[in-house]
């Protein structure tokens, strides 16, 4: 009997598209001989919709005018089984019935712990990062804290709630200033660099942390990397086990790794995933990557070391994509962040370990099924006579 996996994407989120390309890029590579495919799509006003067209790029195109064709739907628990039911109508007809949950999903209102939280409260076992660790992934300021006291190397940084550049800009610039510039300018709980820029001296720093609080109350200012080269490495696993990926050197002609880097220049608006080297006699092709990275061994063991320490410390699980920046000349390697649910789940660098994308899925949804599994054998509540001995008001819980 297959397993029936129900696939959440979109949401309210910045990243909604994206989450779109990635889940039809997935659900395409699923193995259909051992799972069957339940999509979910969430809208940008949260309505959850299901229906095997889903599984269809050309949907997404006018999907307004589509949505009657599809079931508006809401996932609930009925004695440890988990129905897809009709949103609305008379009767809460049951639509499908899914065994796994594996959300798809990116940024902040689903990646960062929203979504999970919700899987948790109706008890569905799920593929990824449970909630602290999504939390933790999506929050660069918190994540950051939890690196530098476990000794992972991080660039420098100042960070602020936009009401605080309100109230006491003077003291955050100076801050800054502390830094040296340039510096790059992010909001804390977003991804694709979504809000990012670089300001190159005291002139734009002001404009760029306005672009950024268009997006977010949290602000994150970083130094710079001098000589800077920017490689990925994916880790899969959980808390028991963890494998590292080949190594990525991204290309790119800007001072970062941009949106349109990540998601136009390469293609991945195609769901074909990005481009795996730079041809014509090496020239540099905006979102461009090389793999494996050019890098010496010792910096390739350090990469691989640093990924497993942050991908524990983070309380991480699924697959991650784990972001690099080392300055060239000295060979220092600092972890700039990790993505919890990366586009495409960087399957090209398993793909050049010799992984299928489609091992790597089911290896993803093995874990989690295992972990459930291992989680449901722990004590999950308790007998307790506190309500037979509770008689109303603050003095019944004395003692408590």
């Amino acid at each position: 009997m297959k397993i029936r996996v129900g696939v959440l994407f979109g949401g309210c989120s910045v990243e909604h598209e994206v989450s779109i390309i990635t889940a039809v890029q997935a659900m395409e590579n699923i193995d259909q001989e051992k799972y069957e495919i339940v999509p979910i799509y969430i809208t940008k006003d949260r309505t959850w919709y299901t229906g095997k067209m889903l599984m269809d790029m050309e949907v997404y195109r006018d999907f307004d005018s589509l949505k009657k064709y599809a079931k508006k739907v809401v996932l609930v628990n009925k004695n440890g089984e988990f129905f897809l039911q009709k949103a609305n109508g008379l009767f809460n007809k049951t639509v499908a019935e899914i065994d796994l949950a594996f959300p798809i999903v990116h940024g902040k209102n689903v990646e960062d712990g929203s979504l999970q939280g919700y899987l948790d409260s109706i008890g569905i076992p799920y593929v990824g990062c449970k909630v602290l660790g999504a939390a933790l992934g999506q929050d660069k300021v918190v994540q950051k804290m939890i690196m530098q006291a476990s000794n992972i190397p991080t660039p420098k940084y100042v960070w602020f709630y936009d009401s605080e550049y309100l109230t006491n800009q003077d003291a955050i610039l100076k801050d800054i200033k502390k830094l040296g510039y340039p510096v790059i300018v992010k909001p804390a709980t977003l991804g694709s660099s979504v809000g990012i820029s670089v300001a190159k001296n005291e002139t734009e720093i002001d404009t760029r942390i306005n672009e950024a609080i268009k997006y977010d109350n949290k602000i994150i200012v970083e130094e710079m990397v001098s000589n800077l080269l920017e490689v990925n490495c994916s880790v899969c696993g959980n808390y028991e086990y963890q494998r590292t990926s080949a190594i990525a050197e991204m290309l790119t002609k800007n001072d970062f790794l941009t949106f349109e880097d990540k998601y136009i220049g390469s293609g991945k608006g195609k769901a074909k995933g990005p481009k795996t080297g730079a041809k014509n006699g090496g020239k540099i092709s905006t979102g461009e990557m090389i793999v494996p990275a050019r890098i010496d061994k010792s910096t390739e063991n350090k990469i691989k070391e640093l990924s497993i320490e942050t991908f524990r410390a983070l309380n991480l699980a699924g697959t991650t994509r784990i972001d690099f920046l080392i300055n060239k000349e000295t060979k220092e390697v600092y972890v700039n962040e990790p993505n919890t649910i990366p586009g495409s789940f960087a399957f090209y660098l398993w793909k050049a370990e010799g992984k299928e994308y489609k091992t790597l899925l089911d290896d993803m949804m093995t874990i989690a099924i295992k972990e459930f599994k291992n989680q449901s054998k722990k004590v999950q509540s308790f007998e307790s006579n506190i309500l037979s001995t509770y008689h109303g008001g603050a003095k019944g819980t004395k003692g408590i």
